[in-house]
């Protein structure tokens, strides 16, 4: 059941966040102003190497207080494709440079109140270029064997929605497409 959108209007905005409220009706008749967070869309990479290994990065998190593992990602810029844009986060963050990458999948991760797309990319390989140049992503940066990822996961150490949707995949597509694939 589709909901009528009557009109919406910004009572917030800058270049990261921008809050709407909409003036929605349900298919019930019930009107009412829904906030919307609209949102620039955001790349992501798993950068897995021939031995199995996915690099990743430790980090902290101001916002939950928290430390956890993640794969490179960021915000799509304006004229940039999210290829382009995963491509380019893998080497500012972790000073790895990547061939090629391949979709893996596309999300919405809380389409009820954002528009946030997220678009997820796998690189097989990956040459090392030089130091990261965003020095403030990660405290380490390591190749993590895939064999370790679902107990990170387990343990909590992997909470990133993001790194968790890309590993998910990766892990699945590994378990799936059988011996030297």
């Amino acid at each position: 059941m589709r909901w009528t959108v009557h009109g919406e209007r910004q009572i917030y905005a800058n270049p990261w966040v921008n809050l709407w409220l909409a003036d929605v009706q349900q298919p019930d008749g019930l009107r009412f102003e829904h906030h919307v967070v609209r949102m620039r869309h955001l790349a992501v990479a798993a950068v897995v190497d021939d031995r199995k290994r996915v690099l990743m990065m430790w980090r902290h998190r101001f916002v939950t207080d928290t430390w956890g593992w993640e794969l490179p990602m960021g915000l799509i810029e304006e004229g940039e494709s999210p290829e382009q844009t995963a491509a380019r986060e893998v080497e500012e963050e972790t000073g790895w440079r990547v061939a090629a990458l391949k979709p893996l999948l596309y999300a919405q991760p809380a389409n009820g109140i954002t528009d946030s797309e997220h678009h997820f990319f796998r690189a097989d390989g990956a040459t090392y270029a030089g130091p990261p140049v965003e020095l403030n992503e990660a405290d380490r940066i390591e190749w993590v064997p895939l064999a370790e990822v679902r107990g990170m996961i387990d343990r909590r150490e992997v909470v990133s929605g993001a790194s968790l949707n890309a590993l998910l995949y990766v892990l699945l597509d590994e378990a799936t497409a059988g011996p030297g694939a």
